[in-house]
């Protein structure tokens, strides 16, 4: 053991820490970084439970507190009919998705189904694509006057299937959910324990009997925590209720606080703050069930010291059927709602009753392209997407390292902090971050400007950063920073010099993560998007609500392109894995 001059040796001096008054850069940069998280995460929800005890809008003066917003909400017969119709929404779209998820997950991880890796980044494409594009794609191929709807309508007589509906809304709900399961349980079936599976064979389980009773049970976990994801995203989810339940007069918890809260004319500001702060505080306590649920875990656990290679399940004859099943499910769900907005941004009359290839225009691009606009919202998306993904990703990398490799005082805090913004729907941090720039006068400038959509971007993505970036830390060993400070280095120097560079390819995941998300984003938009600070996805709200369907069916189309471009480039130069 290597011993200093003052008689201390190598251990005793890298466990040492004088106690001073002074604060050193480290310390300092630890309570600004601090500091910075709680106004960012907490500052927006702050005006959101003050405007719900007060008896008027924060603008006005001499507010005085009141209980009456929420006596009017929960007496509210249409509060409590969208109460009802959003549980029922979320039930039946948790059940939906987690069942293909699930199916999904175990074809194409524990078989020998042909074609796995090329349907596993179909199934994916849900999570890349803004739910208000695939909600749009849906309705322009399956909606009342839709493509399909109508050709199959003009042969039988009657209309196929009904939208308009708590069951229409939940099934493309489902499908656009669907990915989270097929993620986790993907992830999960890679380190199931082949030996239980041969041995239920062995004992004369066919291969289906064998899934059913040896490999679901072993992913309750993964099927558990998304399960919760999934009730969660729909409890908050936006677009498809606005598109096909709006319309038919089925109101939504997201589509009560968006029509009171933005498209109203007066704006009932105590009204929406109170239901906002409700379904905070609901998903809220859906997030902690799921960490209680998960607390327990170790009874699934398979994978031990005595490792074993995970061995694909033969499907005997029905591989082939399998992946035929799979790839209809691909191609009808994803794929044609998808494809068909490129058709419809092209062509000036979508109809089975009428050749489209007759009607073919660049009557739509040369428009989407003339409005500056929509020029401005393209880079607006570009700009915060890779400025905000650059920006976010080193902010919650600081996050990590002072949380994991750091005695700061106040870092487990500081990680119950940063991950609270699960807990908060887009649309509800839109409408914090407006309100904080109404009562705090020093942030108005900020009110026509990208760098507030910047911000509530980067805050509404910090859990996502965070999920990337822990697991990757947490493989570094502690020894690397350790020994950097041994010989004199202090927390900052060492941080920066030794583990972010270490954490550089999680860092890259991190950034392309936050960029595909902030490039789909649009419900954070909703309060904060003014002219001149135009992002695509709130673009795309306004081109609906005005019926324009080939200016909506172009812009989407740009949005698909740039993700896919961004996907690719980031697989390419990046390494970057989507999805594994």
């Amino acid at each position: 053991m290597a011993q200093f001059a003052d008689g201390t040796t190598g251990h005793e001096k890298s466990s040492f820490r004088p106690r001073t008054l002074g604060i050193d850069r480290s310390t300092l940069i630890q309570y600004a970084l601090y500091a910075f998280t709680i106004v960012l995460v907490l500052g927006p929800i702050s005006p959101i439970i003050y405007q719900s005890f007060v008896d008027r809008p924060l603008y006005d003066t001499g507010q005085q507190y009141t209980l009456d917003n929420y006596v009017r909400l929960l007496s509210s017969p249409v509060f409590l009919e969208a109460i009802w119709n959003t549980l029922v929404f979320a039930l039946l779209s948790t059940l939906i998705g987690t069942s293909i998820g699930v199916i999904a997950a175990i074809l194409i991880g524990r078989t020998n189904m042909p074609g796995r890796r090329f349907l596993s980044g179909l199934l994916l494409w849900p999570i890349f694509i803004s739910h208000l594009v695939m909600a749009f794609g849906w309705f322009i191929v399956y909606g009342p006057a839709g493509y399909i709807t109508l050709m199959i309508k003009s042969v039988l007589g009657v209309e196929p299937w009904n939208l308009y509906s708590l069951g229409g809304m939940s099934l493309i709900a489902g499908v656009s959910i669907a990915p989270l399961t097929f993620l986790y349980c993907s992830a999960s079936t890679a380190l199931s324990e082949a030996t239980l599976e041969d041995a239920a064979r062995t004992c004369g389980s066919g291969p289906f009997r064998t899934l059913w009773a040896v490999t679901l049970p072993l992913l309750l976990p993964a099927i558990f925590y998304s399960i919760i994801l999934n009730f969660t995203g729909a409890l908050e989810m936006l677009a498809i209720p606005l598109v096909f339940g709006e319309p038919a007069g089925i109101n939504l918890f997201a589509t009560l606080l968006y029509t009171q809260g933005f498209a109203a004319a007066r704006p009932d500001y105590g009204i929406v703050s109170t239901a906002a702060l409700f379904l905070i505080i609901v998903i809220f306590l859906l997030l902690t069930l799921q960490r209680q649920m998960l607390r327990n875990s170790r009874r699934f656990v398979t994978v031990g010291g005595k490792a074993s290679r995970p061995r694909t399940m033969e499907l005997g004859l029905f591989r082939w059927p399998a992946f035929l099943l799979l790839f209809a499910y691909a191609v009808i769900f994803i794929g044609v709602p998808l494809g068909i907005l490129f058709l419809r941004a092209s062509v000036s009359v979508l109809s089975p009753l009428a050749p489209f290839w007759h009607y073919f225009t660049s009557r739509h691009i040369v428009a989407a392209f003339s409005y500056e606009s929509n020029i401005r919202a393209i880079v607006n998306t570009l700009i915060i997407a890779g400025l905000g993904a650059a920006i976010g990703t080193f902010f919650v990398a600081m996050i990590t390292v002072v949380v994991h490799r750091s005695h700061f005082r106040f870092r487990r805090s500081l990680e119950y902090v940063a991950l609270l913004p699960r807990a908060i729907p887009g649309l509800v941090a839109s409408m914090g971050f407006f309100y904080a720039m109404v009562i705090i006068p020093p942030m108005g400038w900020l009110r026509s400007t990208i760098w507030i959509l910047m911000l509530a971007y980067i805050m509404r993505f910090i859990p996502l950063a965070f999920g990337a970036l822990a697991p990757s830390l947490m493989q570094i060993g502690k020894e690397l920073d350790s020994s950097a400070r041994v010989i004199g280095a202090d927390w900052w120097r060492t941080t920066r010099t030794i583990v972010l560079p270490l954490m550089k390819p999680a860092m890259f995941s991190s950034f392309a993560l936050i960029f595909v998300f902030c490039l789909k984003e649009y419900t954070t938009a909703v309060f904060l998007f003014t002219p001149g600070n135009e992002v695509l996805g709130a673009s795309l709200l306004l081109y609906w609500a005005n019926g324009n369907m080939g200016m909506v069916a172009t812009l989407s189309a740009v949005q698909i392109i740039l993700t896919m471009f961004f996907i690719y480039g980031a697989r390419s130069l990046f390494g970057v894995k989507f999805g594994g």
